[in-house]
């Protein structure tokens, strides 16, 4: 609520946090025991989240191009909401459809309007144990992305709509959108080329290094500043196994999202408007 009260301009929508609750104990709603997910899934998310919320969620924030807040840890100002033509049940993302709608109708009748993010509060929920919960949830997650971005396209690089229109959508749209298509691409083609021998070997190394490196340098930045700020792990333990596994996301895991986030493409391509629910064990208790 801080970013609300302090802030000049109407916040219509302030958001948190949201971290795994697996591997950690709860109580009376509380959290009493901080610790890392026994399975190796699971500790990946860890480090996914963190390199969402504290990087992405965080930078647009700082940029004025909020276009993503989580359901699960958000407050919406409720007369804006219905102004803008309250929650629509046309996408499987209704949170982000619901920040496109605010921005569209706000742009429209010259409100100012701002979309807070907010570090501190933490929201602890269970996430996928299984691949089959964890394919759901990202099928779910890109088919509602393309819904909305479609829907609201015509936002698409209109300056009336600011960091929104010019920056926050396209680069939804080509980077989280199609950029799972093109990296699908890369991993196919930059090996065939190998082969034929369009690829120097020089190349293809120094393309395999680089992408490993990048992505190694996002992770392991996100879980350091998360640590150095808010010590939410206090076992040194548990920081160096979240490091490790920041590295080694790079292998395996992200292109195992990545295939499912395919899914989440093909079904938005089809039409499909259907929701996977995804079965919850009772983590925490």
């Amino acid at each position: 609520m801080a970013p609300i009260f302090e802030s000049n301009v109407q916040t219509a929508v302030s958001s948190g946090i949201v971290r795994i609750l697996n591997g950690c104990r709860a109580k009376d709603g509380r959290i009493v025991r901080l610790g890392l997910p026994a399975g190796r899934l699971e500790r990946f998310q860890v480090v996914e989240y963190l390199r969402t919320f504290l990087c992405g969620r965080m930078g647009w924030n700082l940029l004025g191009g909020t276009l993503v807040v989580s359901g699960a840890f958000a407050i919406f100002h409720r007369a804006s909401v219905i102004a803008a033509g309250g929650f629509c049940a046309d996408t499987v993302t209704e949170d982000m459809d619901m920040v496109m709608q605010l921005h569209h109708w706000a742009a429209e009748t010259g409100r100012k309007i701002r979309m807070s993010f907010t570090s501190e509060p933490v929201c602890w929920t269970e996430c996928p144990s299984t691949f089959a919960n964890l394919a759901r949830q990202r099928r779910r997650w890109q088919l509602g992305l393309c819904q909305t971005l479609w829907k609201h396209s015509e936002l698409f690089l209109r300056k009336q709509y600011g960091v929104v229109g010019c920056l926050s959508l396209p680069f939804h749209a080509f980077v989280e959108g199609g950029g799972a298509v093109v990296e699908v691409l890369g991993y196919l083609m930059v090996p065939i080329a190998f082969l034929l021998g369009l690829v120097p070997p020089m190349v293809l190394v120094a393309f395999a290094t680089l992408s490993f490196v990048y992505g190694c340098f996002l992770n392991v930045g996100a879980v350091l500043l998360e640590e150095l700020n808010y010590r939410r792990y206090p076992r040194f333990r548990d920081l160096l196994t979240l490091l490790v596994y920041a590295a080694l996301e790079n292998v395996g895991y992200r292109q195992l999202v990545l295939c499912f986030r395919i899914g989440g493409i093909f079904k938005f391509l089809a039409g499909s408007r259907r929701w996977e629910k995804v079965a919850h064990a009772g983590a925490g208790a």
